[in-house]
C-alpha cells in the first residue's frame, strides 16, 4: 500500500488534520478582524491570509516544548501553532488590557507570550533576526540544545539587519532557522523592484549557510524543510536560511489600498493556489478529512472565534496611568 506524503514525512493522520485546524483558525480569526475593523471597532489588521501554510507547516518542525519563536507581525499561524488562543490574538485586536503581547500598549502583530516561547518583536522590520541569532549563541555557549526560529518578508530581506544576523549565525555555526515568508510584496513594491537575484535562498550561499526555497502554499513541503534545518541546528552543523514563496491575499493592511498596484485579476488567480483550497484537496483524497470532520471543524472554530470577539471586545481597557509603565525607571 502506497504511502500518503505526510506519512512518508513521518506524520501521523492526527498531526496533518491539526496543521489544517491550525490553517483554518488563524484564517477565520483574521477574516472576524477585517469585519471588527471594517465595522470601527478595532483600529489596525495587518493579514497572515495566504500564508498560513508556511507557518503552521514551520512550526510543527519545531519542538514547542524546548524551542524558541521570533515572529514578524503576519505569523498568526506561527503563535497559535505556539499555544497563543484565540482570546489573546483578539484582546490584542482590541488593545484590551488583558492582551498578552503588550497589555494594549502595542498594535497587533508585534506577538509576545514568555510561557509559550514567543519572543517580543520591535517594531522596525527585521530586527527580530538578531535577536534570534544572539538567542541561537545563548544556546550554543550554554550548550542548552534549543533552536531558534525567525520570519521576515522577502522587503525586509534587504534590511542590514537581514544581513549583520545571518553572517554572524554563518560565521558561528549558531542553531537558528530563518525563513523568508515571499508573498511578492513588500507593501507596495513587487518582488522584481526589491531583491535582484532569483531567489530570496540565493543568499545563503554569502552567509555559509545552505539555503532552500519551498511552495510556501504546501504546508508539508516547509515543514520538510524547517524539520531538516532543525535537525541540523541540533547536530551543531549551523544555520539555514528557507524562503517559503506564497501570495499575500490581502492589502497589506487595513489601512492599505492594493487596487493602487496590482490587479485584481492577479489576487484572483493565487487564490487558486490558496491553501486552505489545496490542503484541504489533499486531506480529503487522503481519506483524513471528511466532510463530517470539516463541519465539525467550523462548528468548533466558529464558536471559537465568536466566544474571543465577545470576551475581548467586554474586557476592560488598561488603565491610563499604565501609558507609563517600562517607559521610565521607577523608584521602588
Amino acid at each position: 500500500m502506497t504511502q500518503n506524503r505526510h506519512e512518508q514525512l513521518g506524520l501521523s493522520d492526527e498531526n496533518v488534520l491539526e496543521m489544517y485546524r491550525v490553517m483554518l483558525l488563524a484564517r477565520r480569526i483574521d477574516e472576524r478582524m477585517w469585519l471588527l475593523n471594517r465595522s470601527g471597532k478595532i483600529p489596525f489588521v495587518i493579514s497572515c491570509q495566504g500564508q498560513e501554510a508556511a507557518q503552521v507547516g514551520a512550526a510543527f518542525a519545531l519542538d514547542k516544548e524546548k524551542d524558541y519563536v521570533f515572529p514578524y507581525y503576519r505569523d498568526m499561524g506561527v503563535v497559535l501553532a505556539f499555544g497563543m488562543t484565540t482570546k489573546d490574538l483578539m484582546l490584542s485586536g482590541f488593545a484590551k488590557a488583558e492582551d498578552p503581547n503588550s497589555g494594549g500598549r502595542q498594535m497587533p502583530g508585534h506577538f509576545g507570550q514568555k510561557k509559550n516561547n514567543i519572543v517580543t518583536g520591535s517594531s522596525p522590520v527585521t530586527t527580530q533576526v538578531p535577536h534570534a541569532v544572539g538567542m541561537a549563541l545563548a544556546s550554543k555557549m550554554e550548550d542548552k540544545g534549543f533552536v531558534t526560529f525567525t520570519t521576515l518578508g522577502e522587503g525586509s530581506s534587504n534590511q542590514g539587519d537581514f544581513h549583520e544576523g545571518l553572517n554572524f549565525a554563518g560565521v558561528h555555526k549558531l542553531p537558528v532557522i530563518t525563513m523568508v515568508e515571499n508573498n511578492k510584496y513588500a507593501i507596495s513594491v513587487p518582488v522584481e523592484k526589491q531583491i535582484a537575484c532569483e531567489r530570496v535562498s540565493d543568499r545563503a550561499i554569502g552567509y555559509g549557510m545552505p539555503g532552500y526555497t519551498v511552495d510556501g502554499n504546501d504546508p508539508l513541503a516547509v515543514y520538510e524543510a524547517v524539520k531538516e534545518a532543525a535537525d541540523r541546528a541540533r547536530n551543531g552543523e549551523g544555520p539555514s536560511l528557507i524562503e517559503s514563496v506564497s501570495y499575500r491575499l490581502t492589502p497589506h493592511s487595513s489601512d492599505d489600498d492594493d487596487r493602487t498596484y496590482r490587479e485584481m485579476d492577479e489576487v484572483e488567480e493565487a487564490k487558486k493556489k490558496d491553501a486552505l483550497v489545496t490542503f484541504k484537496a489533499y486531506l480529503q483524497e487522503a481519506g483524513v478529512l471528511t466532510d463530517e470532520k470539516e463541519q465539525a471543524l467550523e462548528d468548533e472554530i466558529k464558536q471559537l472565534v465568536n466566544e474571543g470577539t465577545d470576551y475581548a471586545e467586554n474586557a476592560p481597557y488598561a488603565d491610563p496611568e499604565s501609558a507609563l509603565k517600562f517607559v521610565y525607571a521607577e523608584n521602588e
